[in-house]
């Protein structure tokens, strides 16, 4: 067995698997490399895809197998030509050539910020992605024989009812016990946590340091991370953010509390960096510079895991969804009932939640197409997630399929049963993972994320609504699954602030550098690609708060679309070393 940072070898009689990451426990990543190894390796059987954090590489006398698990955290990559796998790789841009690129591939991407991890497509022709829960076989030589999708948490059927009856007690003892295990599997030798006052990450941390003292009475091995602001809107967090660590700090004294002073950040700091030093294009660059800081200590502690709080709004909160469900068996009286409750509960109309919840899944281009026509003169105006942007050129997504692709993302994010295509979607968006693969070589460790652990997602996609939604009570589950280990400040918070004022600040203080970004543009996609002066106005218009996340996510995936193009010529492949496909090797 070797082990180099993120990677782990083991050696059989059988093979050699080569495992990016940690299979069934983060603590022995040997035992679980080997596991994967023995159990792939059976003469007759299907490969499984067990949970975990990893992309394998598992060489046998007559095959090789690239796998990847089903929440796909950490990328692979393969080049391919003529039916034959010549190289693997977890860098796409180690496979890739900047000559040969998938316009197919960019308007994918600029659809919506779902569209990387779950596209075979990638930015470079003739390289594809292992998708989350695949296994691709190839011959001893590396001609490709298969790729299986294997799907282990998709639940079918009605939900069912919980263990002690269909009440919240039932469900939240089935949360508890899933996300005990979520996080227990998560726990590394030395593991950190992000920290915000949150009801999510506050109940991640407290169960990681629950589980420390129990295993070691309490002698460390947890780092507490989290940034602090003392101006804005961001500084309301602060009483929050105390009162967590307190009690953290109350079930295991030795843990260790690093807090990053963060005033002085703002979104699109040195974003050219971020967004053109990233494997492929990232949508989410702009937020890197607050994560970067926080990384950057927990990496000094030499932490090998990080768990986060992300996906825990669309996992354990009640699923809105559900009323499609309702109105697409006919039980149309039950739903408009419940639809008033969740209208009261959020404080929107009656009318609003039917729009969002039952008619947009069922017809999301055509309801994106009406919105924007009331969207009136603005650029931003009326711009959802699927509809083209007015800066995207008409020809060049004619040419690429742009159409094409907005369907397939529609389909990606609703399908047939939007209720459970809601958990799907949710394990890429919720859980972007700004920086935990470009950073992962260099920090030793990557995200890893509880809430969106197989057996979580299962659990809370069995629930029946009567035991997950009450009125006035988001995440009602959670609340009471954690009900004896959050504060109560903490429990009976209802919201949260969000990162606007990072945002606004961001842009504030970078429109005319992403502006002056654009127009200096010289890669030929840019201008093939986007009507400039009609990006940059989006830029103004967001700088002055026109528009809504929604077409804020649009403006920020094509800036960072520009920066990647252009920093594309610059960057070799130091993310990652090409591996040859051989079972000889």
């Amino acid at each position: 067995m070797a082990r180099q940072g993120l990677v782990t070898t083991v050696f059989s009689r059988a093979g050699t698997a080569a495992v990016v990451g940690w299979v069934g426990s983060a603590r022995d990543r040997a035992a679980g490399a080997r596991g994967l190894l023995d159990d792939s390796g059976r003469q007759g059987s299907a490969p499984s895809v067990p949970a975990g954090d990893y992309a394998a590489v598992l060489v046998y006398r007559d095959r090789i197998l690239l796998m990847r698990d089903e929440q796909a955290r950490v990328p692979l990559f393969f080049r391919e030509c003529g039916g034959r796998v010549s190289a693997v790789s977890t860098s796409v841009r180690c496979l890739g050539s900047v000559t040969e690129l998938e316009p197919r591939y960019f308007c994918r991407y600029l659809t919506g910020n779902l569209a990387q991890p779950h596209s075979d497509l990638t930015p470079f022709a003739g390289v594809h992605r292992v998708l989350g829960g695949e296994v691709v076989e190839l011959s001893p030589t590396g001609r490709l024989r298969r790729r299986t999708l294997r799907r282990t948490r998709r639940a079918t059927g009605p939900p069912e009812p919980t263990a002690n009856g269909s009440g919240l007690d039932g469900a939240a003892q089935q949360l508890r016990l899933a996300l005990e295990n979520a996080v227990g599997r998560r726990m590394g030798t030395t593991t950190a946590c992000h920290v915000s006052g949150g009801t999510d990450s506050t109940s991640v941390a407290l169960l990681a340091a629950r589980l420390l003292a129990a295993e070691r009475g309490g002698d460390g091995g947890l780092v507490l991370l989290a940034g602090r602001f003392s101006r804005g809107e961001l500084a309301a967090e602060r009483p929050y953010l105390d009162v967590a660590m307190e009690e953290i700090r109350r079930h295991t004294p030795a843990v260790r509390p690093v807090i990053i002073d963060a005033d002085d950040v703002a979104d699109f700091d040195d974003f050219q960096h971020h967004a053109g030093d990233a494997d492929e294009p990232h949508a989410h660059a702009f937020r890197a510079p607050f994560w970067a800081r926080l990384h950057a200590a927990a990496a000094e502690l030499g932490c090998d895991t990080l768990l986060t709080g992300c996906g825990a709004d669309p996992i354990v909160d009640a699923n809105p969804f559900h009323l499609h469900r309702l109105a697409r068996t006919g039980a149309l009286r039950q739903m408009t009932e419940q639809a008033r409750a969740w209208a009261a509960e959020s404080e929107q109309g009656l009318r609003d939640i039917v729009r969002a919840y039952v008619v947009q899944p069922a017809f999301p281009l055509a309801a994106e197409r009406i919105t924007a026509l009331r969207g009136g003169g603005t650029v931003l105006g009326g711009l959802g997630t699927f509809n083209r942007p007015r800066w995207l050129r008409s020809g060049f997504a004619r040419a690429h399929g742009y159409r094409d692709a907005g369907i397939a993302e529609s389909r990606f994010m609703f399908g047939r049963k939007p209720e459970q295509s809601l958990y799907d979607a949710a394990n890429y968006l919720a859980a972007p993972d700004l920086l935990s693969w470009q950073r992962a070589r260099r920090d030793g460790f990557f995200l890893s994320h509880p809430f969106l652990d197989p057996e979580v997602v299962a659990t809370m996609s069995r629930l029946p609504a009567a035991a997950t939604f009450r009125p006035g009570r988001p995440k009602a589950v959670l609340r009471a699954a954690m009900a004896d280990l959050l504060p109560a400040p903490i429990g009976g918070r209802a919201v949260k602030v969000p990162f606007n004022d990072l945002y606004a600040r961001g842009l504030r203080r970078h429109g005319d550098e992403l502006i002056a970004l654009c127009r200096s543009a010289r890669h030929p996609l840019v201008a093939e690609m986007f009507d400039v002066e009609t990006l940059c106005r989006a830029v103004r218009e967001a700088r002055l708060g026109l528009g809504d996340s929604y077409s804020w996510d649009r403006v920020n995936s094509s800036l960072a679309l520009v920066a990647w193009l252009e920093r594309l010529d610059r960057r070799s492949g130091a993310l990652g070393e090409a591996m040859p496909v051989s079972a000889g090797s």
